[in-house]
């Protein structure tokens, strides 16, 4: 994120949840009164989060139940939109890696969850950002050739 990036109102983050094996990822569900779209673990940076990852952490127990064991991979990436208030926000994306596929504690945010391939991942989520951040950890997952 450079300096000259102008101000924004809200910080945002949201987390990948994946298995390196595959890759494997976790969608989310909201239910029908929020659309009924897969997304992935996110949400607004508290004034008394420390900084984005202690947000990610936070949201992440929140909405899953995982807790801190998990590793966080910042994808380097941020998009800007317009917030519900009309106002610019800034979305944060990290891969969170898990080391077993197992079932989330869904919070009232979400209905339903599914483990699922990259492909089945960018043709699910609803959000093209969604998409394009399965597809930015997909090439960072990828093994390099060697020169």
């Amino acid at each position: 994120m450079a300096d000259s990036d102008p101000p924004v109102a809200q910080e945002c983050v949201e987390g990948y949840l994946f298995l390196r094996r595959g890759p494997r990822f976790l969608l989310l569900r909201r239910p029908p009164s929020r659309g009924s779209i897969w997304v992935p673990v996110s949400g607004k940076v508290d004034p008394g989060d420390r900084d984005l990852d202690a947000a990610l952490r936070r949201e992440l127990a929140e909405e899953t139940g995982f807790g801190a064991r998990h590793g966080l991979l910042s994808l380097d990436w941020h998009v800007r939109f317009d917030g519900p208030d009309g106002r610019p926000w800034r979305l944060h994306a990290y891969g969170v890696e898990l080391d077993r596929e197992e079932a989330p504690r869904l919070s009232a945010e979400h209905d339903a969850f599914e483990w699922v391939g990259a492909d089945d991942a960018v043709r699910r989520l609803h959000y093209e950002d969604n998409r394009e951040a399965v597809r930015r950890l997909v090439g960072l997952l990828a093994p390099s050739p060697n020169v």
